[in-house]
C-alpha cells in the first residue's frame, strides 16, 4: 500500500467515514479474534444496503480492497478526480473488464491483492439485495482462496437496510466475523467452489436469520462482482 493510500484510508476511517458511522448505526463488532494480524485472508459478507463495504471496512483493524469497476474512475473534471480519490481511499481497486473474457480480470486483480498479503473484501451476491432475502452467491471468493490458499471468513451484517418503521437513531448494526470456512470439505476447483459457495451462503442465511433464495439477485446496476 503506498504512502498515499495509506493515508487516504486513514483519513476516510478515522475522520471522514469512521464516526460518521457510528453515530448512523452505533456498529457492534464480533469475532474479531477469528482473524489473523498478519498475512492475506478473505471476507465475504451478505449485502443489505450501499453501506455494508464501509462498515465491513470499519470492523476489521487491517484495510480491506474491494474490486471496482473502472467506468467508477474515469469520470472527467473535478468531480472525477475527487471520486477517484474517494474510491482509492476507501480501498478500491480498478478493474478494468473489457480486455478479457468474464470474470478473468477480477480473478486476477483479486489474487494480487492476496499475494501482496492483503484483505480482500466481497459481496458474494454480486449486488444488494432488492428485497432482504439472501440470494445465491457468485463463486469467485471461493475461487480465489482455493487458488491461493488464503482462509476465508464469511460475515454477517444486520441492521445496515432501512426500516421504515424505526428511525435512523434507534439503528444497530452488528458486524459478525465467522470462522474460516473449512475448503478441505468441498475438494478442487470446479463443483467444489459451486458446493463451498453454497455452503458459505447457507452459513450467512443462518446467521444473519434472511430468507435464503437459491436464484442470483437481480442488479440494481453493474457491481463490483466475480461471476459464477
Amino acid at each position: 500500500m503506498s504512502l498515499w493510500s495509506a493515508f487516504c484510508y486513514r483519513l476516510c476511517r478515522y475522520v471522514l467515514i469512521g464516526p460518521a458511522l457510528w453515530l448512523l448505526g452505533r456498529p457492534e463488532v464480533k469475532g474479531r479474534e477469528h482473524l489473523p494480524r498478519r498475512g492475506p485472508y478473505i471476507v465475504a459478507a451478505n449485502h443489505l444496503a450501499v453501506l455494508d463495504s464501509f462498515y465491513l471496512t470499519r470492523a476489521l483493524r487491517r484495510q480491506v480492497f474491494f474490486l471496482a469497476k473502472s467506468d467508477y474512475f474515469d469520470r472527467p473534471g473535478l468531480m472525477g478526480l475527487a471520486q477517484r480519490w474517494f474510491f482509492r481511499g476507501v480501498g478500491q481497486i480498478r478493474v478494468d473488464r473489457r480486455g478479457g473474457p468474464g470474470a478473468t480480470p477480477a480473478l486476477t486483480a483479486a489474487i494480487g491483492i492476496i499475494e501482496r498479503g492483503g484483505v480482500w473484501g466481497i459481496h458474494p451476491e454480486g449486488t444488494r439485495s432488492p428485497d432482504g432475502r439472501l440470494y445465491r452467491g457468485h463463486t469467485g471468493a471461493v475461487r480465489v482462496a482455493m487458488a491461493t490458499g488464503v482462509p476465508l471468513f464469511p460475515v454477517a451484517i444486520t441492521g445496515t437496510r432501512s426500516d421504515p418503521g424505526r428511525p435512523w437513531w434507534r439503528r444497530r448494526v452488528t458486524v459478525e466475523i465467522l470462522p474460516a470456512l473449512d475448503m478441505a470439505r468441498y475438494g478442487a476447483a470446479g463443483h467444489g467452489a459451486r458446493r463451498a459457495t453454497d455452503a458459505l451462503m447457507r452459513t450467512l442465511a443462518d446467521r444473519t436469520g434472511q430468507q435464503y433464495v437459491d436464484e442470483y439477485a437481480r442488479r440494481h446496476r453493474p457491481e463490483h462482482d466475480l461471476a459464477a
